[in-house]
């Protein structure tokens, strides 16, 4: 399953929505993907969004569309 993360780039900093940014990771669990993203980043995650139908293909013909692994 593909996941997006949305999150900001600093645990420190109050968060604000126009940094959010986002990334797309496979996972088997959104718990899965949380875990990975904290382990391997400093992020500081907001939401984790399962993406799947037509919600993927969306997401897929957006240029930014790459899969992140660790």
């Amino acid at each position: 399953m593909i996941y997006k993360v949305y999150y900001q780039e600093s645990k420190i900093r109050n968060p604000k929505r126009e940094e959010t940014q986002s990334l797309y990771i496979e996972a088997n669990s959104d718990v899965e993907a949380r875990q990975r993203v904290e382990e391997n980043t400093p992020y500081n995650i907001e939401f984790v969004q399962l993406l799947e139908g037509n919600h993927l293909d969306y997401e897929k013909e957006n240029p930014a569309f790459t899969l992140v692994e660790f």
